[in-house]
């Protein structure tokens, strides 16, 4: 039955003029479908999708034409489509035979198939059915004359009906109004009238057999998934509706359901529409790539912005098609924009900096940098990109591009938390609600291009659509408020719709909630609120290796240099770097003496020329890497022994040929003790190393941003060995005393 071309079997009760009921065979060959778009937009391409999808014949009229019916989004209007419905019925007036559906296009999805449709229709017994709705608009004083109903909705709605052809031409041919009267009004006329009522034939779907409403009734609408597809089911009729009407305020919940129906995703298949119309660039060759214009926009205090410039030049696209346009808000971050242009000033065909002195706010500056690609004809698209965005997909660029969407984003969110770069659905007041599939699209439980309400931190955007639907050039400012909220507002209402993918990992959000400038290295402090960035930064790229079955087994004298004595990778150079940088900056190294008053009972008796990881306020962070880091090597190396990673002793060591050289042999009071190497012997200082006596055994060749563990108490009595030239830093903790 789902074929087209089967006769669908039709009982009809004809009663018009007297005929006598008969059985007439209708097939969904005559259906026929008209609906009216003036501009080809986002919503009219979703709806000519849905009709071909269930294989519908629709004729649209309008296409190209000058819109004159009003502003029907806001107030009344519509006539327009009257007239033109009009002309066209006239070819249609005497066939008998056809069935005729009218439907609006911009917000209109069909969900079930002209099968379904046609036997539908039968079973209202009636020549014509216009949708029904909750309200009567957009004459409230009319209510009264609608006939009573039990049950269902109530008032007429004209952006759905069908009929057979000669009783909708009857109907529509008393059009004699202006292209800006209202349509529904003059539907609404003509059914109240109980003479054209019967006469006609017309009766309202009151339960959303055919037509569902969406306006005042999306509490009563709900995603019905079953056998591999996807329905609107309306809960308060249990009914199925065939067509999906987001009439008045209800478009974004259209579009939630469009993300579904009828075959954009499901459980089984997933995404359904995903490779429609995607571009290729494969193909191309580096100067035939589209022009891109990079908007960096650095609003605020944020950590790791070095690696966030560096991506760009990184990204795998050609870098003689991006310029960039960057805005820095912050003083702070002046000497990485200036280190960033030092170096890439003739990497790309143009850099713009705008900067702090400007005292351009969030608005303008987002005005501004998308306003260089709508002026520039050459500007094929302009890619909006803030400093909290970590991208690490170096491919992002050319896969949204290709996704050949108006307005699309990548979705990012941020480490192991729900916070991302959308929202699935907007309240009354246009913030924040959680839409039901938000957190599985996070989670890429569900994956696939979504049509969403909100984007934020970084989007892409074709210049062709900045130049026609999006040109106003205060897309960020117009009316006051947040920026991000005024522009997504200002595209939901030219009707441009943003798309979310998660086919893809992009990259993830920086968290800047916390991030304080009162330290040299600021980044070194993010362990907590950036986890993830704070490893690539800081940890070894090797330290992973370390849990390979055989890694302490294999060069038994590089991993293990003495009897229990281990040999580990676990921070980088930049790590080793900034972490003698802030000592060195804090610069209140301790004499080497026995007297100390940082300790409890004010007494070293192995004293050190150090400073404490809590003087620099960094002990929290400290002993968080020791968890993170250092027990898990911990566990590996000494099995059945379960570590609890604390340490009173986390300190830093200078040594010194005319300070302090060397230090005498000693037991650590620890259970176990780390010691990194934080520069490197032979370029920074001469000599130096540890010798354990019991075995007689050196390091002297300590690797920069290695780890030593070893046993603290009772077994490894052990030496620091003179530095001849230069000076030598160490990382030491006295791990579980």
């Amino acid at each position: 039955m789902s074929l087209r071309g089967v006769s669908v079997c039709l009982f009809l009760l004809l009663n018009f003029r007297g005929i006598a009921l008969e059985s007439v065979s209708i097939s969904p060959d005559n259906l026929l479908v008209i609906t009216v778009a003036t501009r080809e937009t986002e919503g009219f391409q979703r709806f000519l999708q849905s009709a071909k999808h269930f294989n519908y014949t629709v004729k649209v009229l309008g296409l190209g034409e000058e819109w004159r019916g009003g502003d029907v989004a806001n107030t009344v209007g519509g006539g327009q489509k009257v007239r033109w419905l009009k002309n066209e019925m006239q070819k249609y007036k005497d066939r008998e035979d056809l069935v005729v559906m009218f439907v609006d296009s911009y917000d209109v999805i069909f969900a079930g198939s002209p099968n379904e449709l046609l036997w539908k229709f039968s079973q209202f017994n009636h020549k014509v059915i216009f949708a029904a709705e909750g309200f009567c608009w957009p004459d409230r004083s009319l209510a009264e004359k609608y006939p009573e109903v039990i049950s269902g909705k109530r008032f007429l709605n004209s952006g759905g009906f069908i009929g057979f052809a000669p009783y909708l031409y009857q109907i529509i041919q008393q059009w004699k109004f202006k292209d800006n009267d209202d349509d529904q009004l003059f539907y609404t006329h003509i059914y109240l009238d109980p003479e054209s009522r019967e006469n006609l034939d017309i009766t309202l779907d009151h339960k959303s057999r055919i037509f569902q409403n969406l306006n005042g009734a999306l509490d009563e609408v709900v995603l019905k998934f079953e056998n591999g597809r996807v329905r609107a089911r309306n809960i308060a009729y249990d009914t199925l509706p065939v067509v999906i009407h987001g009439n008045g305020p209800t478009k974004l919940q259209l579009n939630y359901l469009g993300n579904y129906v009828p075959n954009a995703w499901t459980f089984e298949e997933g995404c359904g529409t995903c490779d429609n119309n995607l571009l290729d660039l494969s193909q191309l060759q580096d100067e035939e790539y589209p022009r891109v214009l990079i908007g960096v926009f650095i609003e605020q205090p944020t950590p790791f912005i070095p690696e966030f410039l560096e991506r760009l030049p990184s990204l795998d696209y050609p870098l003689s098609k991006i310029s960039l346009f960057i805005h820095n808000k912050e003083v702070f971050h002046e000497v990485h924009i200036q280190a960033f242009w030092e170096k890439h000033k003739e990497t790309f065909p143009s850099i713009k900096i705008v900067g702090p002195e400007e005292n351009l706010s969030h608005g303008e500056a987002r005005n501004m940098g998308m306003d260089f690609c709508r002026q520039d004809p050459e500007c094929d698209y302009y890619f909006s990109l803030d400093a909290d965005v970590g991208i690490t997909n170096p491919e992002t660029l050319r896969i949204l591009i290709e996704e050949n969407k108006k307005v699309i984003a990548p979705m990012v969110s941020r480490h192991g938390k729900l916070w991302s770069n959308f929202w699935g659905a907007l309240n009354t007041d246009g913030y924040y609600a959680r839409s039901e599939d938000y957190i599985d699209i996070v989670q890429a439980k569900r994956v696939g291009v979504w049509n969403v309400p909100y984007i934020t931190e970084v989007y892409l955007i074709k210049g062709e659509t900045l130049r026609t639907e999006l040109k106003n050039k205060n897309m960020f400012t117009l009316n006051g408020g947040d920026p991000d909220m005024i522009f997504c507002k200002n595209v939901r209402d030219k009707g441009v719709f943003m798309h979310i993918s998660n086919r893809d990992e992009f990259g993830r959000l920086i968290s800047t909630d916390k991030y304080s400038t009162t330290h040299l290295h600021n980044d070194m402090w993010q362990i907590f609120e950036n986890p993830v960035d704070w490893k690539e930064k800081y940890i070894h790229e090797n330290y992973s290796k370390i849990f390979d079955e055989d890694y302490f087994e294999q060069g038994v004298s590089l991993s293990q240099p003495c009897p229990d004595v281990y040999w580990f990778p676990v921070f980088t150079e930049k790590m080793c770097d900034e972490l003698v940088e802030e000592m060195e900056n804090f610069g209140d190294w301790s004499g080497g003496k026995h007297e100390d008053v940082r300790l409890a009972g004010g007494y070293e008796n192995v004293p050190t020329v150090d400073i404490h990881m809590n003087q620099i306020n960094f002990e929290k962070e400290w002993l968080h890497f020791l968890r993170e880091y250092i027990a898990p090597v911990t566990e590996k190396l000494f099995p059945g022994y379960y570590t609890k990673a604390h340490a009173v002793m986390n300190f830093v060591v200078r040594y010194r040929p005319d300070e302090q050289p060397f230090l005498r042999p000693h037991h650590d009071s620890s259970t176990f003790t780390i010691n990194i190497a934080l520069n490197n012997k032979g370029i920074d200082f001469q000599g130096g190393g540890c010798r354990f006596l019991r075995y007689d055994c050196k390091i002297e060749s300590p690797r920069k941003g290695w780890s030593f563990m070893h046993p603290g108490r009772l077994t490894h009595y052990h030496e620091g060995l003179p530095v001849t030239k230069g000076t030598r830093y160490i990382m030491v903790s006295f791990v579980d005393p």
